[in-house]
């Protein structure tokens, strides 16, 4: 309900508005009353309403002073304004302090009743702006996180960024690192780690760094950008505890790459400079601060513009598809040949896609790879590292495809009881199945059906209510089609049951009946 307060200097026309409007039919309700402008203002800085009538002339404090002094500390309430015929011209005034409500006297109930409505429906309008724009700010406010994150991935990967996109993503953003020295941070987990793990080493940083710009996950790797403001060692000093705490709790050693200061502009270039520090982890060791004085050629690689993911060849190797697999390791290689990079910094980008590989063994199988990795090193050709490579890759591969296998069959077996424990059941369909029992995607579950089994689910399904039905037929033989139907999950349509009989059995029920006797 909206507060109205109304006030005249007349005790009649108070105590008649007052009795004759049917406040609640237009959700509104009468709070209280006032005889002048002084009254009323007191009123509305104790009980603040929403509805002000009021008579525009009076003693002590007129109508229009009352518009005035109102709209300076309640700004929000509004006004409907009753006068005399003789007085239009103190309506004017009214009007440029924003009252659009003007009454004459004497008034009825359906003319203030009809200003009423006009100003809850004013009221409403605003209320659903605001809260248009308040659900939009909280949505907003939960993707800006994500595309904060999408934007530095691209903005540090995709040479097509530029100037004016980190211009307007700035602005967007709310950033404000304008003609400022930034670097990049990159964060690799070593040893065995959780995806978790990431956005775990991620808000440690973010805490303890001073309020880094943008931060995102690149190829399971953390990546943050920050401002080149405090001074190196300062950073060195924040970079330590942040791999004391993570390991702390996490008891997982973390190797952190520095680029140098550079623009914004440059990030895409201080981007692989971090790449070159964290591909040196190998010579230098695991875990600790890779900066680029801490590679002594630093000066004389030549990068190109490599940048390859990961994922590509991670994913198929990870879920047992050689082929896929193969094709990335041979996209990789080729990109790694056109790149022109110097021996050493393309032994690094093998080593680093190979012991992401081993990752994906069990423990003691990472070991045993681990200790062929100095190989690696000693390759002299392209083509034997290769070689090399692709040979560890098969080799996990299939381990990787054995282990899906057993998870798929058992699976499966699951899928098959519960088809026999469901077959009355009109709803079971693949959709069901997946959804309500299994909590699985439809689409891989009904391809990993017909991978396992060679047919689709729903031909399994009614083969298997067929066969049963069959079988109920030959023990007991004055079953009634309709009970067939109803006990196999074809619910009150026995002749659709019917059809489907004929077509695997080959012959009606009715005559599947007489075969049988």
């Amino acid at each position: 309900m909206y507060k109205v307060l109304l006030v005249d200097d007349e005790r009649m026309i108070l105590e008649g508005i007052s009795s004759i409007v049917d406040w609640q039919s237009v959700e509104t309700s009468l709070m209280g009353t006032a005889r002048n402008g002084i009254e009323a203002y007191a009123f509305v800085c104790e009980h603040a309403p929403d509805i002000i009538i009021s008579d525009i002339r009076m003693p002590g404090l007129d109508g229009l002073g009352l518009v005035a002094k109102v709209k300076e500390t309640h700004p929000q309430i509004r006004f409907i304004m009753l006068s005399g015929f003789d007085e239009f011209e103190y309506a004017q005034i009214a009007m440029q302090h924003g009252v659009k409500h003007y009454l004459l006297k004497p008034c009825n109930e359906n003319s203030i009743l009809g200003a009423l409505s006009e100003l809850v429906a004013e009221f409403k309008l605003e209320e659903s702006k605001e809260q248009f724009v308040l659900s939009m700010k909280a949505n907003m406010s939960k993707v800006l996180p994500h595309v904060k994150e999408q934007f530095l991935k691209e903005f540090v990967t995709n040479k097509s960024y530029g100037s004016r996109d980190w211009d307007y993503y700035q602005e967007l953003f709310g950033l404000r690192a304008v003609n400022k020295q930034v670097r990049l941070l990159l964060f690799r987990l070593e040893g065995q780690f959780e995806y978790e793990h990431l956005f775990a080493v991620k808000n440690i940083a973010e805490d303890i760094l001073d309020e880094p710009l943008l931060s995102s996950t690149v190829a399971e790797q953390v990546l943050i950008l920050i401002e080149d403001s405090n001074g190196l060692e300062r950073l060195q000093e924040q970079i330590s505890e942040i791999r004391r705490i993570f390991a702390l709790y996490y008891k997982i050693d973390t190797t952190i790459a520095l680029s140098e200061a550079g623009e914004i502009v440059e990030a895409r270039r201080l981007y692989q400079q971090a790449l070159d520090c964290l591909g040196h982890r190998f010579y230098l060791g695991e875990g600790g601060l890779i900066t680029t004085r801490d590679i002594s050629d630093a000066s004389a690689v030549r990068k190109g513009d490599f940048v390859y993911d990961e994922d590509r060849i991670l994913f198929p190797v990870r879920a047992g598809n050689w082929q896929e697999a193969e094709e990335g390791i041979d996209a990789f290689y080729e990109q790694l040949s056109n790149s022109r990079l110097d021996i050493q910094t393309t032994k690094t980008y093998v080593l680093q896609l190979y012991i992401s590989m081993t990752r994906l063994c069990s423990e003691e199988q990472m070991k045993a790879y681990m200790g062929q990795i100095v190989q690696i090193s000693q390759m002299e050709t392209m083509l034997s590292s290769m070689a090399f490579l692709k040979k560890a890759a098969q080799e996990i591969t299939n381990l990787n495809f054995q282990q899906n296998k057993t998870k798929h069959s058992a699976i499966i077996q699951k899928v098959i009881d519960i088809v026999n424990e469901q077959l009355g059941n009109p709803e079971l369909s693949l959709n069901w199945v997946a959804h309500q029992m299994l909590y699985m995607n439809p689409d891989y579950l009904g391809k990993l059906f017909k991978k396992e089994t060679g047919e689709r689910f729903s031909n399994y399904v009614v083969t298997v209510r067929v066969t049963k039905a069959m079988e109920l037929i030959k023990h007991q033989d004055d079953v009634k089609v309709f009970e067939l139907a109803e006990l196999f999950g074809f619910g009150d349509n026995p002749q659709y049951f019917s059809q489907v009989f004929k077509k695997i059995a080959g012959c009606a029920p009715s005559e599947y009946k007489k075969q049988t006797m």
